[in-house]
């Protein structure tokens, strides 16, 4: 008889658990305003009028973050303010031309109880973000728009290029009025 050894692996895999992600960049800005600071330009009828119309469509995605980061300008929190509902808040300066460096460090500092956070900024940041994040490319994301990108990830601190999955792109145009 020929003895056997029988290796077995004794380290445990971890499953990682789900993240996700919901870029927004703000809705359409008023170019035409008396403001003389560009954080102080408030949305045009246009941008008004596609943020409470893209909010109707999130309701449909099961859109349910449970906290939200806000670039402090104008036009983005009011793009908040028209789009979620019942969510925490929290205004960053640091998203108000941030590069996207700055937005994975942000990112990095995200609280791990949350499994679902929003982020509301600017272009080129936005599309920067989600390209570095996925993989895929967006020449660039237009305003109004909502990326939803899974994270295999247990901690908001493992965030790295390519770790993430786009599961919708949804942007105003897409839908008739």
């Amino acid at each position: 008889m020929v003895e056997q050894t029988i290796y077995i692996n004794s380290s445990k895999k971890t499953k990682k658990n789900m993240k996700t992600l919901y870029l927004i960049r703000h809705a359409k800005s008023d170019w035409d305003t008396t403001v003389k600071r560009d954080i102080e330009r408030p949305l045009n009828e246009r941008g008004l009028r596609d943020a409470t119309m893209m909010a109707k469509q999130l309701q449909g995605l099961n859109f349910k973050p449970s906290i939200l980061f806000c670039s402090p300008a104008q036009r983005t929190v009011t793009t908040s303010e028209l789009i979620t509902k019942d969510m925490q808040i929290i205004f960053e300066k640091k998203i108000y031309e941030a590069s996207l460096q700055e937005l994975t460090k942000l990112i990095d500092e995200f609280p791990d109880e949350h499994s679902e956070v929003a982020l509301i900024g600017h272009n080129p940041s936005m599309t920067y973000l989600s390209n570095y994040l996925t993989g895929e490319f967006i020449n660039s994301i237009p305003t109004c728009s909502v990326i939803k990108i899974e994270l295999e990830i247990n901690s908001w601190k493992e965030i790295t290029q390519g770790i993430g999955t786009q599961k919708f792109f949804i942007y105003p145009k897409m839908y008739p009025f």
